[in-house]
């Protein structure tokens, strides 16, 4: 694999897209918000500028796909993620983010079933992984929901290393 061509996805109440710098000031209302970034392995933007250099690197990663989360009641962009194979392990795992205002609606659950769904249809992987931190009880719900199983704890940390988070580790086997 190499860069991959990231596909419109839909589900119920949303559209799955590849975001451009034009989302710039969208993604800037969740990366911009300590509340909602507090266990992520990214710092939080400190102004749209940050939003807009982080979009521009999404054009060249390699094996991952990316998505903006476009709520279709209102055609809002509320929220991203994705999902990265592994070719060291051959396992595919995800992650995302949305804005506080969407947390317990159910979204994160939906719009990660779409993203699952989507990655078994295509590559049909023997492992999905994902983990959060201890502390993330609104995540590992979204990934119990999911019909992944709890294997373990483990730890990860910011990008900058400035923090270090215990983590609950899960995975769904083919």
């Amino acid at each position: 694999m190499s860069i991959l061509e990231v596909p419109t996805l839909e589900t119920e109440r949303f559209i799955l897209r590849p975001m451009t710098v034009d989302d710039a000031e969208a993604v800037f209302e969740w990366a911009g918000d300590e509340r909602v970034n507090t266990y992520m392995p990214y710092n939080t933007h400190r102004s749209p500028d940050d939003s807009r250099a982080w979009l521009e690197s999404l054009a060249v990663l390699e094996n991952e796909y990316q998505w903006g989360f476009v709520r279709k009641s209102d055609n809002k962009l509320i929220g991203s993620g994705g999902m990265r194979f592994h070719a060291d392990t051959g396992e595919w795992s995800f992650g995302y983010n949305i804005r506080l205002d969407c947390w317990n609606n159910g979204y994160t659950t939906e719009i990660t079933q779409g993203m699952i769904d989507f990655i078994r249809e295509k590559y049909d992987p023997e492992l999905i992984t994902a983990e959060c931190a201890v502390e993330n009880i609104g995540s590992a719900r979204v990934m119990e929901k999911c019909g992944m199983t709890f294997v373990g704890f483990g730890e990860y940390s910011r990008f900058d290393g400035s923090r270090t988070y215990r983590s609950k580790k899960y995975e769904l086997r083919r």
